[in-house]
């Protein structure tokens, strides 16, 4: 879990939306779709979804995780679920194990984060990477060329408390907000490639 939402160095601001909005996961889904290669078989395209099912608030990443695994998303590759969760006690070892597989990825951290009270439901699309663990100097590796956070309470105070008494029903919602987002980012990637290909072979005629 990355606790505290400022404690990462971003090179541009981060594009957010509300879970709640009517237009959030089409507004998202662009917006990703725009960051994402087009060119996904010389390049992967890999989630990281971070947390644990031990705690309400930051089992967002394996839910995110979970629900996207159950997608037929045929051009990313999933890691991180309430079944097999990626954490702070074995990501090291399954980074290295998910670069061993997916040559040259384009990696997509997501994880929980607490912030404002104004801010709590809102989705936050942030360039460069991931820094799980910042919040309680922890030492762990950074994820992801691009990362996906969602605040899920608020920061401050007895955060693991906070954590653990965040509602089920809020990150659920949040869940399947960033997971249609994801969807439907495939969607337009896949169409984006496929014009592509079509250009690609007219100029050899």
């Amino acid at each position: 879990m990355n606790l505290k939402k400022g404690l990462f160095e971003r090179r541009t601001e981060p594009f957010r939306v509300y879970h709640q909005d009517e237009h959030a996961s089409r507004d998202l889904s662009v917006q990703l779709a725009s960051i994402l290669p087009t060119l996904y078989r010389t390049r992967p395209i890999v989630f990281v979804c971070i947390g644990t099912d031990r705690s309400t608030g930051d089992s967002l990443g394996p839910l995110v995780g979970t629900l996207l695994s159950e997608q037929a998303i045929g051009i990313f590759h999933v890691y991180g679920t309430l079944d097999d969760p990626i954490h702070a006690v074995n990501l090291e070892e399954r980074l290295q194990e998910i670069k061993s597989k997916h040559v040259n990825a384009f990696i997509i951290g997501i994880d929980a984060c607490l912030g404002r009270l104004k801010s709590v439901g809102a989705i936050q699309l942030c360039d460069g990477p991931l820094k799980p663990g910042a919040g309680v100097n922890k030492d762990l590796p950074e994820v992801g060329n691009i990362h996906l956070t969602g605040i899920v309470n608020v920061s401050g105070f007895m955060e693991f408390f906070v954590l653990q008494n965040t509602r089920l029903n809020l990150v659920m919602k949040m869940a399947k907000a960033m997971v249609e987002a994801i969807v439907q980012a495939e969607d337009i990637i896949e169409r984006r490639n496929a014009i592509s290909i079509e250009k690609w072979r007219e100029e050899l005629h």
